[in-house]
C-alpha cells in the first residue's frame, strides 16, 4: 500500500510508529471509496502485529466502512494481532455507538494516547 492512497473523497495514509502500523483515514468512507482501506488493512496484517486506525479525519462512515474495519479486525486477530481505533468523534462516533462497534474495538481519544499504551 502506498502512503496517501485513495481518491478525492477518501484517503489512507500508512506509517509505522515504534512497531505499530498507523492508518490515518480522511474524508468519506463508503461503498464507493472503501477499496483503499481494504487494501491497506490486507497489507498491514502481520503475525502478532498492532494496527491503529486513526479515524479522526473521517467526516462520514457508512455500514460498508464499518464492515471493512470489522473484517480487518477479524483478519488481524486470526494472525494474533490487534486492530485499535483512535479519534472517534462526531457522526462517525455516533454510528459506532449506535451499532455497538465502539465496544468491539479498543478505542483511544487520539493517536498519541494509543501509542502511549505498551503492547501486550
Amino acid at each position: 500500500m502506498v502512503p496517501g492512497a485513495g481518491n478525492e473523497r477518501f484517503t489512507v495514509d500508512v506509517r509505522a510508529v515504534d512497531g505499530t502500523v498507523v492508518l490515518a483515514l480522511a474524508g468519506e468512507l463508503d461503498h464507493d471509496t472503501a477499496q483503499p482501506l481494504r487494501d491497506a488493512l490486507d497489507a498491514a496484517v502481520t503475525p502478532g502485529g498492532r494496527l491503529l486506525v486513526d479515524v479522526s479525519g473521517l467526516g462520514f462512515c457508512d455500514s460498508t466502512g464499518l464492515n471493512v474495519l470489522l473484517h480487518g479486525r477479524i483478519a488481524i486477530q486470526e494472525a494474533g494481532g490487534t486492530l485499535e481505533l483512535a479519534g472517534l468523534s462526531g457522526p462517525v462516533a455516533r454510528m459506532f455507538r449506535i451499532t455497538g462497534a465502539d465496544g468491539v474495538f479498543p478505542v483511544y481519544a487520539d493517536v498519541a494516547q494509543a501509542l502511549e499504551r505498551q503492547p501486550g
